[in-house]
């Protein structure tokens, strides 16, 4: 699609991404989609491709409170959400907030620290909040989660179950940028650090804001069905052990949702559902082991079921 009509506070935030991200235009648009629907991204990708500089341009440019957790094989849960400690002064404990109580979090390879400090993340994603000895803290808003996993490392790794992979609005890689925009990044990055002189374009008011007015943003029902049509599908394909969940049918929706926004409508159109639903059902389906043996991707899957399923048109009536 066109840029031409796309909301202006959201163009600002896009502009100032592409002063460090470049030619990273379709992920900086997926990482705003899923921050304006309130979702979280899981980022695979190898290192050095520009991960962390995604996340960081994204916190500088709505002017959040970046917390970065590298996680490791020892880190424990109480390194992620906090923990209470005994104040002799006062005789009595107080919470000393882990980095989970940021608004922009990066949760660097993710895949490397244990299911139980993987959990501790996931709890707050989901819930917006974590309960430490008890009591129950509210995570700040907005709060996104953009977690990376280096794919091709597999020694010493802890995959995320499918149930927390569902956790995740989006799945998408990075890529390597082609060689003018490599050369680009190396002129850029010559005398100064471009993320440093960064400035916010929005504040986080103008960002709550934005996430309030998406939920506006009409989905007719013929959409709905659409929707419910393809993850149905991808249930019973011949080649999938465990399909798209509802949770994945919702994710869909809002992600369709905050692309609309974007595009300065306020009604979702097939062709939003069409480009999203790679991004969001693909992370969400479990290959049978005679599928993944034949090699068979789960993005494919999603393609397939995309051509098969009809689109939904609405006749005008005169």
């Amino acid at each position: 699609m066109t840029h031409e009509h796309i909301h202006p506070m959201i163009d600002k935030i896009l502009k100032n991404i592409e002063k460090v991200m470049i030619g990273k235009r379709n992920v900086a648009e997926l990482s705003v989609i899923a921050l304006l629907a309130e979702g979280h991204v899981l980022l695979e990708d190898v290192p050095g491709v520009g991960k962390t500089m995604m996340v960081r341009a994204l916190a500088k440019s709505v002017g959040a409170n970046f917390r970065r957790i590298q996680f490791t094989p020892d880190l424990l849960p109480s390194d992620v959400t906090g923990v209470s400690i005994f104040n002799p002064k006062e005789m009595e404990f107080e919470f000393r907030p882990g980095p989970i109580m940021g608004n922009i979090i990066l949760a660097d390879e993710i895949n490397r620290t244990s299911p139980k400090t993987q959990s501790a993340l996931l709890e707050g994603m989901e819930e917006s909040s974590v309960t430490i000895d008890g009591v129950t803290h509210r995570l700040g808003k907005p709060f996104f989660v953009m977690a990376t996993q280096n794919p091709i490392e597999y020694e010493g790794t802890y995959p995320l179950p499918e149930a927390q992979l569902d956790r995740f609005l989006l799945k998408m890689k990075m890529g390597y940028p082609d060689m003018a925009d490599e050369i680009e990044v190396l002129n850029r990055a010559q005398k100064v650090r471009p993320i440093e002189e960064l400035e916010p374009v929005i504040d986080l008011e103008e960002l709550i804001e934005l996430q309030t007015q998406i939920k506006e943003v009409h989905v007719d029902d013929t959409i709905k069905r659409y929707i419910v049509e393809l993850a149905s599908r991808t249930r019973t394909h011949a080649s999938v052990y465990l399909g798209v969940s509802p949770r994945g049918s919702i994710a869909l929706m809002k992600a369709a949702q905050s692309y609309a926004f974007m595009y300065g409508r306020d009604y979702v159109l097939p062709d939003d559902i069409q480009y999203l639903a790679p991004s969001v059902f693909a992370h969400r389906i479990i290959l049978k082991s005679e599928a993944k043996f034949e090699g068979i991707r789960a993005e494919e899957i999603v393609d397939r079921v995309l051509s098969r399923v009809p689109v939904p048109v609405r006749r005008l009536v005169k």
